[in-house]
């Protein structure tokens, strides 16, 4: 399958098979509000044939990172409709990823909000604060269970604001040590209710939270993202194929658009000779590729597009330059999560001027 190809995932159509990664950026507004400065970093990235938002907290709680937008109030939901309309009037799409980050999060982020998870075990990972210092995170309080229920709903609500606001569909964040994270693994959920303990409990959370997504907006413009066995933000589970291998039964006949792996094959786990089999939607692939890695990867059959992060963050135009042959810029690590213009609207396309 050639990498400029188009093809359909579930209800988006796209002009070629790059995907643009989900990236935390850190510029939202004071209010959590996508600004005219978010529109324009999409705007000049629509040429891929499809973007993943950088995630997206559900509800205040759900906020773990400064300047992280939301998809809860009306100001947020303007917001994104800026966006949206500043990618579709390039003739991109552009999805949402929904964050809510459970217990990776530190208050002085979130203000008040009440930060929640499966269990009470605090990670053992700092999360950097206003200042870009990291500090340590405070145990969270143990979601009750009759609470759940609205935590899904708030999934459900944000992929309805979603659509409200223009944006394709929506993307469920299950990777990173996020809450959806946090149900699926052993070392973060010790509950004894119908959320935890078997496997089939422990992913109850997140087969019901894509259910009431699907049901929002139709199951066609919902994907999700996992990364079996990763251990960012102090996570671990006993046995991810067990895990995942359960999640993917219980969610392949919802009719999904995709599933959004992170592909990195270790000794004790390959996610996607596991999970291909058991999946029978498209494969959008991850994980530190290069145009002649994800090409490859194409080649195989075994995924249907390929994703891109910090590359598109340097290169706006990272289509054009991969069609082309031209070579691509390097990232200002420095600026990444700065707030402002520099490193993140600045970056040129590629022409003979910029190689001079």
């Amino acid at each position: 399958m050639d990498i400029f190809s188009p093809v359909p995932l579930g209800a988006l159509r796209l002009a070629n098979r790059i995907v643009m990664a989900p990236m935390t950026r850190d510029r939202a507004g004071p209010a959590d509000e996508p600004t005219a400065m978010m529109a324009e970093y999409y705007r000049q990235r629509a040429s891929a044939g499809l973007i993943v938002t950088e995630g997206v907290q559900p509800s205040a709680a759900g906020k773990g990172y400064w300047r992280t937008p939301g998809l809860y109030s009306a100001a947020q939901v303007t917001g994104w409709r800026g966006v949206a309309d500043a990618v579709h009037g390039e003739g991109g799409l552009i999805v949402a990823q929904l964050m809510h980050v459970g217990r990776a999060a530190v208050a002085a982020n979130k203000g008040d909000a009440d930060t929640v998870a499966p269990s009470a075990i605090p990670s053992r990972e700092p999360i950097a604060g206003p200042d870009g210092v990291p500090v340590p995170t405070a145990a969270p309080r143990a979601l009750e269970t009759a609470e759940i229920a609205g935590v899904v709903a708030e999934y459900a609500q944000a992929s309805r604001n979603a659509r409200d606001a223009g944006l394709d569909g929506v993307e469920l964040h299950c990777t990173s040590g996020y809450l959806p994270m946090q149900f699926l693994s052993t070392g973060t959920n010790r509950r004894d209710d119908r959320y935890g303990g078997s496997t089939a409990n422990r992913i109850r959370f997140v087969v019901e939270t894509l259910e009431a997504m699907a049901d929002a907006i139709g199951a066609d413009r919902v994907g999700f993202r996992i990364f079996p066995g990763n251990p960012y933000n102090d996570m671990s589970d006993e046995d991810p194929a067990d895990t995942y291998g359960a999640l993917i039964d219980a969610v392949d006949g919802l009719g999904l658009a995709y599933l959004h792996l992170v592909h990195y094959p270790t000794p004790e786990l390959d996610a996607l000779a596991l999970l291909r089999p058991r999946w029978s939607g498209p494969i959008i692939a991850n994980n530190a590729l290069r145009l002649e890695t994800a090409q490859a990867l194409l080649d195989t059959g075994q995924v249907d597009a390929v994703s891109f992060g910090r590359p598109f963050i340097s290169n706006p135009d990272l289509v054009e330059r991969f069609r082309s042959g031209a070579p691509l810029a390097r990232q200002d690590r420095d600026t990444f999560y700065t707030g402002d213009e520099r490193g993140y609207i600045d970056y040129p396309r590629w022409s003979s001027e910029t190689a001079a």
